[in-house]
């Protein structure tokens, strides 16, 4: 399962279809239709209606990016994860980004790397956001469609700083392309991660793996408890009513099988005969002996003779 988790959208993109085709045509599977927000957030924020005919292979979330240069103007995004599948922050410079990643709720931090930062990555600053479940994004698309050798070259220098600077760890690969050319197939990708510092492994994991947790998560911090106590079943007992039916119609089932026993006992009692006899068992050796002796027992006492069978040998 590959991720594509930028996609820039619009309700009126007329090249979404060609791009959303094509991403199915290369492997894709998931795709994160992304909505950048600058400034101040507005009061009621949605997402833009879903494309009525993309591909039924692709499972489509929705996606918003904020634009973080001040803090203090964005204290409500705690509120865009209830609309929003995946909440990401693009700091733009090194004090937004450090609130980002200790402070601020978020599912992913992509960066612009396109452009020259104005500061350097920390380890320490950077392993904070991992260990809270925030991943990095690094988006491959501005730097190779068009934008200039400039871009490239800002494009590798600082992916390579980030991974260096995360070891590696919780680094997330996506395209932000607005259009079919700016797409790349999934190993690619990974070829494109290899150059700027990665494993092959993690550079398969960035678009398979690390992306899947970054959407699992997202989900469980929407349904649960804090993003820790998530209730699946509740054991919820059924009813009264419906236990009345059920209890109903268990004893309409059982009443006519007793009917039906009922029914053939009333047919063996008259149909009754009278039993055949059984036939006589023999005697056995030790009551032929014992009829013996009293028959000679009453013979001495005078009695009338009476034969008996002799035992056999």
């Amino acid at each position: 399962m590959f991720y594509d988790l930028n996609i820039p959208y619009t309700s009126d993109d007329p090249e979404i279809t060609h791009t959303l085709n094509f991403l199915a045509e290369l492997g894709y599977t998931t795709v994160a239709l992304s909505q950048t927000i600058t400034g101040k957030l507005p009061p009621n924020l949605t997402p833009p209606k879903s494309p009525t005919n993309a591909p039924k292979s692709l499972n489509l979330l929705t996606r918003v990016n904020v634009i973080l240069a001040d803090p203090a103007q964005n204290q409500r995004l705690n509120s865009l994860s209830q609309n929003f599948d995946l909440v990401a922050l693009r700091p733009t410079n090194e004090k937004s980004l450090l609130n980002a990643c200790t402070n601020l709720e978020c599912d992913l931090i992509s960066l612009d790397l396109s452009v020259r930062l104005p500061y350097h990555f920390k380890f320490k600053m950077l392993a904070a956001a991992v260990a809270r479940g925030v991943r990095f994004e690094i988006c491959y698309g501005p730097g190779i469609t068009g934008s200039g050798l400039e871009a490239r070259r800002n494009l590798i220098s600082n992916a390579t700083a980030l991974i260096r600077a995360t070891r590696g760890r919780g680094i997330v690969v996506s395209s932000e392309a607005r259009r079919a050319l700016g797409v790349r197939a999934p190993w690619d990708v990974i070829n494109l991660a290899c150059v700027w510092g990665l494993s092959q492994e993690r550079g398969k994991e960035a678009v398979c793996e690390e992306a899947r947790k970054v959407t699992a998560l997202a989900k469980l911090k929407r349904t649960s408890w804090r993003g820790i106590v998530d209730v699946v079943y509740g054991g919820e007992k059924p009813t009264e009513h419906a236990g009345h039916d059920k209890k109903g119609a268990a004893n309409r089932k059982a009443t006519p099988q007793a009917g039906k026993v009922d029914n053939l006992k009333r047919k063996a009692s008259i149909g009754s005969e009278p039993a055949l006899e059984e036939p006589e068992k023999p005697l056995s050796k030790r009551e032929m002996k014992r009829r013996a002796k009293k028959a000679r027992l009453a013979g001495a006492d005078g009695g009338p003779e009476t034969t008996a069978p002799l035992p056999t040998s």
